[in-house]
């Protein structure tokens, strides 16, 4: 989770916690898989590139272009090249997405570097690791055209002792792609070594934040990630399995290996997960990935792959917990974040589809719907803060009377509270309790692939920080507005005023950086509670109206005779 993201959470916690209570009170261990040791084939010389090829009219990205040994596979999502070196994939880009660097404008997005071996093959046999990716593999046909239905790229493969055939599965639109293979001469049973190449390559403007988003991430009972950028090149790491399915992701793009689903006692059969970090490129770590899968007797085996963006539906229909390639949160936090954050995300998307309301605008709504859906929570929390402010003078005269005993202190002061019908935590709990959908909303507004590269107004792309800070501007003196109107009708209060101003000021320069579109939507919710805020203000100004100056006392009367 970005540390920036824990901090802002903390202080925005600060912000609607902390002035209640000052009124009334003054990876896991590295384990070798059980199949067998994962030794990672020698690296095969990387794949010449050319340029300036163009596909439906879309020019592909700069690197890599594929070479002339390969076979593309292409429909009006995607367009996927396999290598005739080895069978692996080595080119996928996809229509409806361009990428943000500013190098490569109007070109499609292309998430494998130059020599990338994703999809590269190895293969265990007792002691043995034969390395599949430099055999030459032939391509039943150069070209696929997808458009039109279902098909099929065959590659076979012959040595001396070894026959192999791969036949990739493609459906029109659809990001899977169904993996069918057969090895011959095997003998006995082997392990599969499936590589996943060094990482994606970088597809946004912002270098280092793809760097913090680059991760591997498994799932077993739940997912776990693990980010590369707290591995250290030269010091590998084992997972061990069995795992339904391991993705290589960054923060947009994800290319994943998911086992067979042949019914419960054929799932999590990716025995375990090799990552061999080899170099750091400022800001970028370079790490080799393996996953392994047990190949029976008779050398067949099957897998599926998907390679494409992080689109919710598509990744919810892959089944066995895909959606949740981003796992949201700490642990114990996830079953109460994700479904908000699913919630949200549908929304929004309705929004935009249904209604035909642009995201930014789309935004806006959803933070004024949000306010009010949490309007009977914020106004019970500012009641009850009213109450335990309309009898915090009688709680300082018993707290002055018996400070020395503190056990009668206490049985007065729970006296107090109930005479009064005041309840001491009533006015925390309506809080605390919106903020799992603030923290869930935060990853849906700072992570939806939905909201990169949509406009707004002046704001080129609402995944990005705003160019002018506008709107981060707009956020904190939002805020700044809002805790001042909240703060009327009550006490002096040095900490109080401290914060009104010190709150805004870190709040700014916590989320200057962050999503323009998170910034819009917290905001417009500063923005739209400023009513609600102004009515309990007025509320309690009646119900606890400023003393006003008494008159002067008269003068004594003079006894006659007297000066004065």
């Amino acid at each position: 989770m970005d540390r920036r993201f824990i901090l802002a959470i903390v202080l925005m916690m600060v912000v609607f916690i902390v002035p209640p209570m000052l009124i009334k009170r003054q990876a896991r261990p590295a384990v070798r898989p059980p199949s067998a040791v994962v030794t990672v084939p020698a690296q095969p010389a990387p794949v010449p590139v050319a340029s300036g090829m163009t596909v439906g009219g879309v020019a592909e990205a700069a690197a890599p272009v594929v070479p002339p040994d390969t076979a593309v596979v292409q429909s009006n999502l995607y367009r996927y090249a396999f290598s005739t070196r080895g069978g692996r994939l080595v080119s996928a880009n996809f229509a409806p997405y361009q990428s943000m660097r500013p190098e490569e404008k109007g070109q499609r997005a292309e998430i494998f570097a130059a020599g990338s071996d994703f999809q590269r093959l190895g293969l265990i046999v007792g002691r043995d690791t034969i390395s599949l990716g430099d055999l030459d593999f032939r391509p039943s046909v150069k070209a696929v055209d997808v458009s039109g239905g279902p098909a099929t790229l065959r590659l076979t493969a012959r040595d001396s002792t070894l026959s192999i055939d791969l036949d990739y599965s493609f459906v029109p639109a659809d990001y899977r792609i169904e993996v069918r293979g057969s090895i011959k001469g095997l003998g006995t049973g082997g392990t599969l070594l499936i590589g996943m190449g060094p990482g994606l390559r970088n597809t946004e403007s912002d270098s280092v934040e793809h760097s913090r988003e680059l991760a591997v991430v498994t799932k077993a009972s739940r997912s776990e990630l693990t980010s590369f950028a707290k591995l250290k090149p030269g010091v590998g790491q084992t997972l061990s399995g069995p795992f339904e399915w391991v993705a290589l992701k960054s923060k947009y793009f994800v290319g994943a290996v998911i086992a067979p689903d042949t019914g419960s006692s054929g799932l999590g059969r990716i025995g375990g997960v090799q990552i061999n970090p080899t170099s750091r490129t400022s800001p970028t770590l370079v790490a080799d990935v393996w996953a392994s899968l047990g190949v029976p007797s008779d050398g067949r085996f099957s897998y599926s792959l998907y390679v494409g963006p992080m689109e919710y539906p598509r990744l919810r229909a892959v089944g066995h917990g895909f959606d949740d390639i981003n796992p949201y949160g700490w642990a114990w936090l996830r079953p109460v974040i994700r479904p908000v954050a699913v919630g949200a995300r549908w929304l929004l998307v309705a929004m935009h589809e249904r209604l035909g309301l642009a995201y930014g605008l789309g935004l806006v709504v959803f933070g004024v719907l949000i306010r009010l859906v949490l309007w009977p929570l914020n106004q019970k929390a500012m009641r009850a803060s009213m109450a335990m402010q309309a009898i915090q003078p009688v709680l300082k005269e018993i707290q002055d009377k018996h400070q020395n005993d503190p056990q009668r202190l206490q049985q007065e002061m729970f006296k107090v509270y109930k005479e009064n019908k005041v309840n001491p935590f009533s006015g925390c709990w309506p809080l605390l309790l919106p903020w799992p959908i603030m923290i869930a909303l935060f990853f849906v507004f700072q992570n939806s692939i939905e909201l990169r590269g949509q406009q707004f107004l002046w704001i080129p792309d609402l995944s990005r920080p705003d160019p002018l800070y506008i709107i981060p501007v707009m956020m904190a003196l939002s805020m700044f507005g809002v805790t001042k109107i909240g703060q009327m009708g009550m006490p002096p209060n040095p900490q109080m005023k401290m914060m009104l101003y010190m709150m805004p000021a870190m709040m700014l320069i916590m989320f200057l950086k962050f999503a323009s579109g998170l910034n819009l939507y917290y905001a417009v919710q500063n923005l739209a509670s400023i009513p609600q805020q102004w009515i309990v203000a007025k509320e309690r100004l009646r119900k606890n109206p400023a003393p006003r100056p008494s008159a002067p006392a008269p003068l004594p009367a003079l006894k006659k005779g007297s000066k004065r």
